[in-house]
């Protein structure tokens, strides 16, 4: 069975940046029948709160992404430091007394002389009695893995076949002098413990891939499928984050964004598909093949955005919006099918059923009102249909010589107080003769 997982940092509120790997792999496990792992990242105590972890889910579940499995790495130590252990005993795992300030002195001797800034491994040449009169004078160590130092190759589903020397790079730390876990060894010890078979994520992981496979191997557990699709960046093209303040879901949400809107955006962008309304979640997984991801970076514009919310209002089936309409104390067909069309956020329902519920402000030009008066007058009786517009403008026509805007203008300007809206022959039959009469002079 295809098993995914979607691992955030519960160290703040999701942005679109983050939306993107938790949409593409919802899509991948919906296409091909499979699982959805959320795995709360929140080994980094000093700023992981239960309060962003709780925030993760509800912006998930406003999405539409229900997890199938939820973990947190917080309640799952016993395994971390299970495989700590055996890596030790393999004698990949090494323990280096070094200080932050020697290895940025020995990085940039290395510069200085020309050669890569890489770790150089003098921990490994400290004898026992080497480490035991360090750690008398209190220092604690730090440990890494002991890279094979070779061509990592392996089939990206996204990007083809990828290749990562890791003859070039420093031995990764995974443990902190305090004890504590960097990302790399939880993140490889869940995969396998949880049978993850593809690992979708963005393309700044691809350098990360050769050590993390290595790692699989130390550990014996079988290597992931690898997908690392293209980063979404802001309108001037850069990443978003959570350090610079970048807009979360939350605040798309409170602005009254619809979340089909938002995920269309994080996930179709930087695709072959078009941005476009889609009927559902399951409607884009059917479509989106990870084939259709560009290798070009994603840039979201706001004003499709926009564009796309309002797109999605335009075509919403009644059924659809009337739980929200209840909630707003609006129901009833007719009115939703005329006013949608205006909507650029589903609240503003509230403002635009005034013209048919009332109340009107009706704007009246002093050289309209004897116009307007003579339009009273000629108000048709009820009842009331799609022709009575006609009707009316046509014996206002033919009394006054008025026609094209000089006539239709006045009186949009005194029945709904706006230049802007529905078309009047749909909205005369809702509003009423009885709510016309007092709204002309």
């Amino acid at each position: 069975m295809t098993i995914v997982r979607w691992a955030p940092s519960p160290t703040g509120r999701i942005h679109l940046g983050n939306a993107r790997p938790a949409m593409l792999n919802w899509f991948f496990a919906r296409r091909h029948g499979g699982r959805y792992v959320l795995r709360m990242d929140d080994t980094d105590t000093a700023r992981s709160t239960r309060e962003f972890a709780d925030g993760i889910e509800a912006d998930l579940a406003w999405l539409g992404i229900t997890p199938d499995l939820l973990v947190r790495q917080s309640d799952r130590t016993a395994l971390y430091d299970a495989a700590r252990d055996r890596l030790i005993a393999a004698g990949r795992l090494y323990p280096c007394y070094e200080t932050e300030d020697e290895l940025d002195r020995r990085r940039k001797r290395a510069r200085a002389l020309g050669r890569p800034p890489i770790y150089d491994r003098a921990a490994l040449k400290l004898t026992e009695e080497d480490r035991a009169k360090l750690e008398a004078e209190g220092r604690k160590p730090h440990w890494r893995f002991k890279l094979d130092g070779r061509p990592v190759q392996f089939e990206d589903l996204i990007k083809g076949t990828q290749t990562v020397n890791t003859a070039s790079m420093s031995d990764p730390v995974l443990v902190r002098e305090d004890g504590s876990y960097l990302y790399t060894l939880p993140s490889v010890v869940d995969d396998i413990d949880l049978g993850i078979t593809h690992v979708i994520r963005g393309e700044d992981h691809v350098s990360n891939t050769g050590t993390q496979i290595e790692i699989f191997e130390a550990l014996g557990g079988p290597v992931p499928i690898f997908g690392h699709h293209n980063l979404l960046t802001d309108a001037e093209g850069q990443g978003f984050s959570k350090r610079l303040g970048s807009q979360s879901l939350s605040d798309f949400r409170a602005e009254g964004y619809e979340p089909l809107a938002i995920a269309i955006m994080a996930s179709i962008t930087g695709t072959s598909l078009p941005i476009e309304p889609y009927a559902s979640l399951d409607d884009i997984a059917a479509k989106l093949d990870f084939s259709m991801i560009s290798h070009g970076a994603a840039r979201f514009d706001p004003v499709e955005l926009d564009n796309l919310n309002a797109r999605l209002l335009h075509a919403m089936p009644y059924e659809t919006a009337l739980p929200r309409l209840t909630s707003l104390g609006l129901e009833g067909e007719a009115i939703w099918l005329l006013l949608r069309d205006n909507l650029s956020k589903f609240n503003d329902i509230v403002e635009w059923s005034k013209l048919v519920l009332g109340p009107v402000e009706p704007v009246i030009a002093d050289e309209d009102r004897d116009f307007l008066a003579l339009a009273k007058a000629l108000l048709p009786p009820e009842p009331w249909s799609l022709e009575t517009w006609g009707e009316w403008t046509n014996a206002l026509k033919a009394a006054t010589g008025r026609k094209g805007k000089p006539l239709f203008l006045p009186l949009r300007l005194v029945l709904t107080g706006r230049h802007d809206g529905p078309e009047l022959k749909s909205l005369l039959p809702l509003v009423g003769r009885t709510a016309c009469l007092a709204r002309l002079p």
